[in-house]
Protein backbone atom coordinates (compact mmCIF):
# COMPACT_ATOMS: atom_id res chain seq x y z
CA UNK A 1 0.00 0.00 0.00
CA UNK A 2 1.66 3.25 -1.07
CA UNK A 3 2.39 5.96 1.45
CA UNK A 4 0.48 9.23 1.15
CA UNK A 5 2.33 12.30 -0.04
CA UNK A 6 2.43 15.62 1.80
CA UNK A 7 4.22 18.66 0.43
CA UNK A 8 7.00 20.26 2.50
CA UNK A 9 4.78 23.33 2.93
CA UNK A 10 1.98 21.22 4.39
CA UNK A 11 4.36 19.41 6.75
CA UNK A 12 5.72 22.71 8.04
CA UNK A 13 2.21 24.12 8.50
CA UNK A 14 1.14 21.03 10.43
CA UNK A 15 4.18 21.19 12.72
CA UNK A 16 3.64 24.90 13.31
CA UNK A 17 -0.06 24.40 14.14
CA UNK A 18 0.82 21.57 16.51
CA UNK A 19 3.39 23.72 18.36
CA UNK A 20 1.08 26.75 18.59
CA UNK A 21 -1.73 24.67 20.10
CA UNK A 22 0.60 23.25 22.74
CA UNK A 23 2.01 26.66 23.66
CA UNK A 24 -1.46 28.22 23.84
CA UNK A 25 -2.45 25.69 26.53
CA UNK A 26 0.25 27.07 28.83
CA UNK A 27 -0.27 30.02 31.15
CA UNK A 28 0.94 33.37 29.84
CA UNK A 29 4.23 34.93 30.94
CA UNK A 30 4.93 38.67 30.98
CA UNK A 31 8.36 40.31 30.84
CA UNK A 32 8.65 44.09 31.06
CA UNK A 33 11.09 46.84 31.85
CA UNK A 34 10.73 48.88 35.02
CA UNK A 35 12.67 51.70 36.62
CA UNK A 36 15.69 49.66 37.75
CA UNK A 37 15.67 46.66 35.46
CA UNK A 38 13.46 43.93 34.04
CA UNK A 39 10.50 42.20 35.69
CA UNK A 40 9.26 38.64 35.04
CA UNK A 41 5.76 37.58 36.10
CA UNK A 42 4.07 34.21 35.53
CA UNK A 43 1.10 32.42 37.11
CA UNK A 44 2.56 29.09 38.23
CA UNK A 45 0.82 26.77 40.72
CA UNK A 46 3.83 24.43 40.85
CA UNK A 47 6.44 24.95 43.56
CA UNK A 48 8.83 22.45 42.01
CA UNK A 49 8.90 23.56 38.37
CA UNK A 50 10.06 27.08 37.58
CA UNK A 51 9.14 28.99 34.41
CA UNK A 52 11.51 31.85 35.29
CA UNK A 53 15.20 31.30 36.00
CA UNK A 54 18.65 32.86 36.01
CA UNK A 55 21.07 32.03 33.21
CA UNK A 56 24.05 34.24 34.07
CA UNK A 57 25.04 37.39 35.96
CA UNK A 58 22.81 39.78 33.99
CA UNK A 59 20.69 37.34 32.00
CA UNK A 60 17.29 35.88 32.85
CA UNK A 61 15.19 33.21 31.16
CA UNK A 62 11.43 32.73 30.96
CA UNK A 63 9.49 30.12 29.04
CA UNK A 64 6.05 28.70 28.42
CA UNK A 65 5.03 25.32 27.01
CA UNK A 66 6.28 21.84 27.87
CA UNK A 67 8.49 21.96 30.95
CA UNK A 68 10.76 19.08 29.96
CA UNK A 69 11.50 20.76 26.63
CA UNK A 70 12.24 24.29 27.82
CA UNK A 71 14.21 22.95 30.80
CA UNK A 72 16.62 21.35 28.34
CA UNK A 73 17.02 24.71 26.63
CA UNK A 74 17.64 26.43 29.96
CA UNK A 75 20.34 23.94 30.98
CA UNK A 76 21.98 24.23 27.56
CA UNK A 77 22.05 28.01 27.95
CA UNK A 78 23.71 27.75 31.36
CA UNK A 79 26.40 25.43 29.96
CA UNK A 80 27.00 27.83 27.07
CA UNK A 81 27.30 30.80 29.42
CA UNK A 82 29.61 29.03 31.88
CA UNK A 83 31.96 27.75 29.17
CA UNK A 84 32.21 31.08 27.35
CA UNK A 85 32.53 33.09 30.56
CA UNK A 86 35.34 30.83 31.77
CA UNK A 87 37.14 30.54 28.43
CA UNK A 88 36.99 34.23 27.51
CA UNK A 89 35.51 36.80 29.87
CA UNK A 90 32.21 37.12 31.77
CA UNK A 91 31.36 40.24 29.77
CA UNK A 92 31.49 38.15 26.58
CA UNK A 93 28.35 36.27 27.67
CA UNK A 94 25.45 38.32 26.29
CA UNK A 95 21.72 37.96 25.89
CA UNK A 96 22.09 38.37 22.13
CA UNK A 97 24.57 35.50 21.91
CA UNK A 98 22.31 33.26 23.96
CA UNK A 99 19.28 34.21 21.87
CA UNK A 100 21.21 33.33 18.70
CA UNK A 101 22.13 29.96 20.18
CA UNK A 102 18.52 29.19 21.05
CA UNK A 103 17.32 30.37 17.65
CA UNK A 104 19.75 28.04 15.89
CA UNK A 105 18.71 25.04 18.01
CA UNK A 106 14.98 25.72 17.74
CA UNK A 107 15.17 26.27 13.98
CA UNK A 108 17.14 23.07 13.46
CA UNK A 109 14.71 20.99 15.53
CA UNK A 110 11.70 22.53 13.78
CA UNK A 111 13.15 21.75 10.35
CA UNK A 112 14.68 18.32 10.94
CA UNK A 113 12.56 16.66 13.62
CA UNK A 114 9.17 15.05 13.18
CA UNK A 115 7.80 17.09 16.10
CA UNK A 116 8.79 20.68 16.85
CA UNK A 117 9.34 21.84 20.41
CA UNK A 118 6.20 23.20 22.07
CA UNK A 119 7.98 26.12 23.69
CA UNK A 120 8.30 29.87 23.52
CA UNK A 121 11.20 31.56 25.27
CA UNK A 122 12.29 35.02 26.42
CA UNK A 123 15.94 35.85 27.05
CA UNK A 124 16.37 39.16 28.87
CA UNK A 125 19.56 41.02 29.74
CA UNK A 126 19.76 44.02 32.04
CA UNK A 127 22.22 46.78 31.17
CA UNK A 128 23.91 49.50 33.21
CA UNK A 129 21.22 51.91 31.97
CA UNK A 130 17.67 51.34 30.67
CA UNK A 131 18.96 51.88 27.12
CA UNK A 132 21.19 48.85 27.61
CA UNK A 133 18.33 46.49 28.52
CA UNK A 134 17.42 43.82 25.97
CA UNK A 135 14.42 41.48 25.67
CA UNK A 136 14.49 38.74 23.02
CA UNK A 137 11.43 36.55 22.39
CA UNK A 138 11.99 33.29 20.53
CA UNK A 139 9.29 31.15 19.00
CA UNK A 140 9.22 27.39 18.38
CA UNK A 141 10.59 27.73 14.82
CA UNK A 142 13.67 29.74 15.82
CA UNK A 143 12.32 33.19 14.94
CA UNK A 144 13.75 35.97 17.14
CA UNK A 145 11.88 39.16 18.05
CA UNK A 146 13.74 42.06 19.64
CA UNK A 147 11.05 43.40 21.96
CA UNK A 148 11.01 46.93 23.35
CA UNK A 149 9.54 47.62 26.78
CA UNK A 150 7.61 44.40 27.25
CA UNK A 151 6.85 40.95 25.88
CA UNK A 152 4.05 38.42 26.38
CA UNK A 153 3.90 34.76 25.39
CA UNK A 154 1.81 31.66 25.92
CA UNK A 155 -1.90 31.35 26.65
CA UNK A 156 -3.83 34.31 25.23
CA UNK A 157 -0.63 36.15 24.32
CA UNK A 158 -2.23 38.62 21.91
CA UNK A 159 -4.86 39.73 24.42
CA UNK A 160 -2.22 40.00 27.16
CA UNK A 161 0.05 42.06 24.91
CA UNK A 162 -2.85 44.38 24.05
CA UNK A 163 -3.54 45.03 27.73
CA UNK A 164 0.17 45.57 28.35
CA UNK A 165 0.30 48.15 25.57
CA UNK A 166 -2.63 50.02 27.12
CA UNK A 167 -1.12 50.27 30.61
CA UNK A 168 2.66 50.14 30.18
CA UNK A 169 4.80 53.24 30.48
CA UNK A 170 8.56 53.66 30.61
CA UNK A 171 10.38 54.10 33.92
CA UNK A 172 7.67 52.65 36.17
CA UNK A 173 8.54 51.81 39.80
CA UNK A 174 8.61 48.10 40.54
CA UNK A 175 5.25 48.08 42.35
CA UNK A 176 3.53 49.81 39.43
CA UNK A 177 5.16 47.47 36.91
CA UNK A 178 3.94 44.46 38.87
CA UNK A 179 0.42 45.89 38.91
CA UNK A 180 0.53 46.42 35.14
CA UNK A 181 1.76 42.86 34.59
CA UNK A 182 -1.03 41.36 36.72
CA UNK A 183 -3.63 43.53 35.02
CA UNK A 184 -2.44 42.26 31.66
CA UNK A 185 -2.46 38.63 32.82
CA UNK A 186 -6.00 38.85 34.21
CA UNK A 187 -8.99 38.58 31.92
CA UNK A 188 -11.44 41.52 32.28
CA UNK A 189 -13.76 40.64 35.16
CA UNK A 190 -11.64 37.63 36.09
CA UNK A 191 -9.86 36.84 39.35
CA UNK A 192 -6.15 37.26 39.77
CA UNK A 193 -4.05 34.25 40.77
CA UNK A 194 -3.33 33.95 44.51
CA UNK A 195 0.00 35.26 45.72
CA UNK A 196 1.13 31.70 46.39
CA UNK A 197 0.60 30.84 42.72
CA UNK A 198 2.65 33.70 41.30
CA UNK A 199 6.24 33.33 40.16
CA UNK A 200 7.92 36.74 40.16
CA UNK A 201 11.57 37.70 39.63
CA UNK A 202 13.63 40.71 38.58
CA UNK A 203 16.92 41.56 36.97
CA UNK A 204 17.87 44.54 39.17
CA UNK A 205 20.67 46.69 37.80
CA UNK A 206 21.28 48.23 41.25
CA UNK A 207 22.40 44.90 42.76
CA UNK A 208 26.06 43.97 42.92
CA UNK A 209 27.31 41.10 40.75
CA UNK A 210 24.29 38.80 40.29
CA UNK A 211 21.30 40.85 39.17
CA UNK A 212 18.67 38.10 39.35
CA UNK A 213 16.38 38.01 42.39
CA UNK A 214 13.18 36.11 43.09
CA UNK A 215 10.43 38.06 44.84
CA UNK A 216 8.55 35.95 47.36
CA UNK A 217 6.70 36.16 50.65
CA UNK A 218 6.21 39.46 52.49
CA UNK A 219 8.29 41.44 50.02
CA UNK A 220 6.08 40.36 47.12
CA UNK A 221 2.95 41.11 49.15
CA UNK A 222 4.20 44.63 49.91
CA UNK A 223 4.88 45.28 46.23
CA UNK A 224 1.41 44.04 45.31
CA UNK A 225 -0.10 46.36 47.90
CA UNK A 226 1.95 49.31 46.63
CA UNK A 227 0.90 48.65 43.04
CA UNK A 228 -2.77 48.32 44.01
CA UNK A 229 -2.57 51.56 45.99
CA UNK A 230 -1.01 53.43 43.09
CA UNK A 231 -3.68 52.10 40.73
CA UNK A 232 -6.44 53.20 43.12
CA UNK A 233 -4.89 56.66 43.35
CA UNK A 234 -5.15 57.02 39.58
CA UNK A 235 -8.80 55.97 39.56
CA UNK A 236 -8.40 52.32 38.55
CA UNK A 237 -10.11 49.53 40.45
CA UNK A 238 -7.82 46.51 40.31
CA UNK A 239 -9.07 43.16 41.53
CA UNK A 240 -7.37 42.26 44.79
CA UNK A 241 -5.24 39.12 44.54
CA UNK A 242 -6.74 36.25 46.48
CA UNK A 243 -4.86 35.35 49.62
CA UNK A 244 -3.00 38.64 49.87
CA UNK A 245 -2.25 39.90 53.35
CA UNK A 246 -0.28 42.81 54.75
CA UNK A 247 2.91 41.77 56.56
CA UNK A 248 3.34 43.09 60.11
CA UNK A 249 7.09 43.59 59.76
CA UNK A 250 9.30 44.21 56.74
CA UNK A 251 11.33 41.29 55.57
CA UNK A 252 14.13 40.85 53.09
CA UNK A 253 14.07 37.21 52.04
CA UNK A 254 17.03 35.83 50.17
CA UNK A 255 16.92 34.39 46.71
CA UNK A 256 15.08 31.10 46.44
CA UNK A 257 17.28 28.10 45.48
CA UNK A 258 17.28 26.98 41.86
CA UNK A 259 14.73 24.34 40.89
CA UNK A 260 15.78 20.74 41.25
CA UNK A 261 15.13 18.04 38.73
CA UNK A 262 11.61 16.70 39.19
CA UNK A 263 11.21 13.35 40.94
CA UNK A 264 8.62 10.73 40.22
CA UNK A 265 6.04 12.24 42.57
CA UNK A 266 5.80 15.60 40.76
CA UNK A 267 4.74 16.75 37.31
CA UNK A 268 6.99 15.10 34.72
CA UNK A 269 6.71 18.04 32.32
CA UNK A 270 4.22 16.43 30.00
CA UNK A 271 1.68 19.22 30.53
CA UNK A 272 2.24 22.79 29.31
CA UNK A 273 3.16 25.34 31.98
Amino acid sequence: MPFGYASPEQIMRDKADYARKGIARGRSVVVLQYEHGILFVAPNPSRALHKISEIYDRIGFAAVGRYNEFEELRLGGIRYADINGYTYDRSDVTGRGLANLYASNLGRIFTESIKSLEVEVVVAEVGDTPDGDAIYRLTFDGSVFDEHGFAAMGGQAEAVATRLKEHYREGMPLGDALEVALTALTEPGGERPPVGQLEVAVLDRTREHRKFLRLVGPRLERLLAQGAGAASATGAEPAEPAGQSQPSEPSQPGEAPPPTAPDGDVDDGSSPL
